[in-house]
């Protein structure tokens, strides 16, 4: 199998939270009580681009958005050659 070379584009990710968190009718206050936060710093953070949710904390984040993580994730590269891989696989 070839090698996949993909990347998680921060800045966009964080737009796309932003949408969904206005979407779902959520302020940065509400997702910092649901995920037990003490200070909302890392969400500003995960909004404005500058960092990314930790693995657990996208799960979280997922399920309180009614959406996968693929939904939230912005990803640049192989990803036709992913799915075109994967189909393949599949076939098999």
């Amino acid at each position: 199998m070839e090698p996949m070379y993909l990347s998680i584009q921060q800045k966009e990710t964080g737009k796309q939270i932003k949408k969904l968190l206005m979407e779902n009718g959520y302020t940065v206050k509400d997702v910092q009580g649901a995920m037990g936060f003490e200070n909302p710093q890392a969400i500003y953070k995960w909004i404005s681009g500058r960092s990314l949710p930790s693995l657990d904390n996208f799960v979280i984040l997922s399920r309180l958005l009614h959406t996968s993580m693929e939904n939230i994730l912005v990803i640049d590269g192989d990803v036709a050659r992913l799915w075109k891989n994967y189909f393949k696989l599949l076939v098999q």
